[in-house]
């Protein structure tokens, strides 16, 4: 079983799933899912209005990467924000997403950006500051990738403000909002189960 060293006096922290940790983060996984259905469909209002400046685009895709970062602050074992993120993707695709078995490569993509920054604090740290952290670093992966598949025709001045877009809104909207988010949950107590809900830090 996988543990990390506590000081003596202090609670060992285990890193390995537990049953609740599994029902809980499908369940954040599959709301969040339906945010995504729903966030896409906005999309194209938004490719709409930035028609002229498509790098403009990525400050709209934070929504897109919440769970991922909601999923590993809440859980806060390995492969959470991972395992969140692709099945709210999957289940965004289930639903009639207009980028089909794409957005499931996205979700990886995008979930393993938010999860190395949780390995970087090897899971021990989750204040704001690594959740905006890890909300920038699913916006980098989301941009880069997406100037791979979909931009690679773009000048590279035009890839690179998308990259700065989509970083200011991985951290606004998928690290700031999550934290938000995680406080929210906690106070309510639902989150009692979990570190997210008995800790100072949330």
């Amino acid at each position: 079983m996988a543990t990390t060293t506590a000081p003596k006096g202090t609670r060992t922290r285990s890193l390995e799933w537990r049953v609740v940790d599994i029902v809980v983060a499908s369940v954040i996984a599959v709301a969040v899912g339906v945010i995504f259905f729903a966030w896409s469909a906005g999309y194209s209002l938004i490719s709409g209005i930035t028609a002229a400046f498509p790098p403009l685009g990525g400050l709209y895709v934070g929504g897109w990467l919440i769970a991922g970062v909601l999923g590993g602050l809440i859980i806060r074992k390995p492969g959470a924000a991972l395992y969140c993120e692709v099945l709210a993707a999957v289940v965004s695709m289930a639903l009639g997403t207009q980028w089909g078995l794409l957005v499931v490569i996205s979700g990886a993509i995008q979930g393993l950006g938010a999860e190395l920054v949780f390995l970087l604090f090897l899971y021990r740290r989750w204040n704001l500051g690594v959740a905006l952290l890890a909300g920038l670093g699913a916006g980098i992966a989301l941009a880069i990738s997406e100037n791979i598949l979909y931009n690679a025709l773009w000048a590279i001045d035009w890839q690179l403000l998308y990259v700065l877009f989509a970083s200011i809104s991985g951290v606004v909207i998928a690290g700031l909002l999550s934290w938000l988010a995680m406080r929210g949950l906690a106070k309510t107590g639902v989150l009692s189960s979990f570190a997210a809900g008995r800790t100072a830090d949330v």
